[in-house]
């Protein structure tokens, strides 16, 4: 058997959890080449035929990656830690829900890029990857819903007259300072929580101001 690599996810984890958090740190590491069933055994310190016993193609070894993927993220910021930022200080949601979400989503941001830069490689990595993978694609965008939708709802309890259509600007503002800030060119600095409140607020500000 072979050791562990040092960073790798503890061997104490369940077996399927192992598997796929190993093949997350894989992607992050050596991208979509490095991933094969061998090399996750390897790295998770497993008997060889471990990976292939779990997941016995590559299609079911990347969306197992993408289900453990959508679970940690999920865990960056509790639904608990959520309601919470994101509640107005006032019974007026349209003059201080905009100002909650912007916190929320402050606090999550800021917690992905300082401690969570590995996950969203790897997430970056199966983006691609399903484009190409019709059935990755529809595993990948099942789990974006589960972050989608709540800012739907988030959106629409602070004032928005068009969730629907406010959600896709939000999102793709909270996508793209992930990655400008983690593979783009602003990647040598991580923003403050402040910096990402106030742009945030900002943003808001146009999409639901009168």
């Amino acid at each position: 058997m072979s050791p562990r690599k040092a960073g790798a996810p503890p061997a104490s984890l369940p077996r399927h959890r192992l598997i796929a958090d190993t093949a997350l740190s894989l992607l992050a590491e050596r991208g979509m080449r490095g991933l094969t069933h061998r090399a996750v055994d390897e790295a998770a310190g497993l008997p060889q035929g471990s990976t292939s016993n779990l997941a016995r193609t590559r299609a079911a070894l990347l969306a197992a990656a993408v289900r453990r993927l959508a679970e940690r993220e999920a865990a960056v910021l509790t639904p608990q830690e959520v309601a919470k930022a994101a509640t107005p200080a006032s019974a007026d949601p349209a003059a201080d829900g905009p100002a909650a979400l912007a916190d929320a989503l402050a606090l999550a941001l800021h917690r992905y890029l300082s401690h969570h830069r590995e996950l969203l490689i790897a997430r970056y990595e199966l983006a691609l990857e399903a484009t190409r993978r019709p059935e990755l694609r529809e595993v990948y965008d099942r789990a974006g819903r589960a972050f989608r939708e709540p800012v739907a709802a988030l959106l629409a309890a602070a004032g928005s007259a068009a969730p629907e259509r406010h959600v896709l600007s939000l999102v793709a503002w909270c996508d793209g300072v992930l990655f400008s800030c983690v593979a783009g060119q602003f990647h040598a600095a991580v923003p403050t929580r402040d910096a990402l409140r106030t742009s945030c607020a900002e943003l808001l500000e146009g999409m639901l101001g009168d």
